[in-house]
């Protein structure tokens, strides 16, 4: 995979982009903070790897510039600062790891592959719909045929996971996890009850229902 490097030592640099070449990954290294951007906005990269206290523009500058102009490349930030409150800094201004000096590079290749297996960041979202559905995610609002639709909080979040996954067959065990966050005792009611509640309020009194019963399998957002 390809990798942006930004370290203003010239040995700690070399020495990290061997680390990586070895790996098998392609490195695009700078020394400066502006090089950085210029790189990071006219390139795809995996991982970025930055150091924060590179002079002038540094990494955290660096950063907050990418992600104004929406990059979303995973990034891991290299520094000898290891106050809380500086890696809640470096972490709110998008970073998504953090590793302080000195580090050895073995934890520095761990953390940088762990970076490029996950999954890349979905755009945000504000509404979801499916035919006469719709759902505001902001307002937290949902309405059917332009008809105001109250539902409880974990309704709600039922009936969210099952829009974003429209079309698709949601199993109970799916549900469990997501929506209560339970990894146990698959023969709890607690769907069903709030899948009948949902249903009362969703489909009720109107023309189609939208929401599905797939026996053996689970549930659906029927999106035909």
């Amino acid at each position: 995979m390809k990798i942006l490097l930004l370290e203003d030592d010239a040995a700690t640099r070399e020495h990290v982009e061997r680390a990586l070449t070895a790996a098998g990954h392609i490195v695009d290294s700078c020394a400066t903070g502006p090089d950085a951007i210029f790189l990071g906005s006219s390139n795809s990269y995996a991982v970025l790897v930055l150091d924060r206290m590179v002079p002038g523009v540094d990494g955290l500058s660096v950063m907050k510039a990418l992600r104004a102009a929406n990059n979303r490349t995973p990034a891991l930030l290299l520094t000898a600062m290891d106050g809380i409150d500086d890696r809640v800094e470096g972490l709110e201004a998008g970073a998504d790891d953090y590793l302080v000096k000195p580090y050895a590079v073995s934890e520095l290749l761990a953390r940088v592959h762990a970076l490029a297996r996950r999954p890349p960041i979905a755009e945000t979202v504000a509404t979801l719909r499916v035919a006469d559905l719709e759902v505001d995610l902001i307002k937290r609002t949902v309405t059917r045929a332009g008809r105001r639709i109250e539902l409880q909080a974990q309704e709600f979040k039922l009936l969210e996971y099952l829009l974003r996954h429209a079309g698709e067959i949601v199993t109970r065990s799916m549900l469990l996890e997501n929506v209560w966050s339970f990894h146990f005792d698959p023969r709890t009611n607690v769907i069903e009850s709030h899948m009948s509640r949902l249903r009362a309020k969703v489909d009720r009194g109107f023309d189609r229902d939208l929401i599905q019963t797939v026996r053996g399998a689970g549930y659906r957002i029927d999106a035909d």
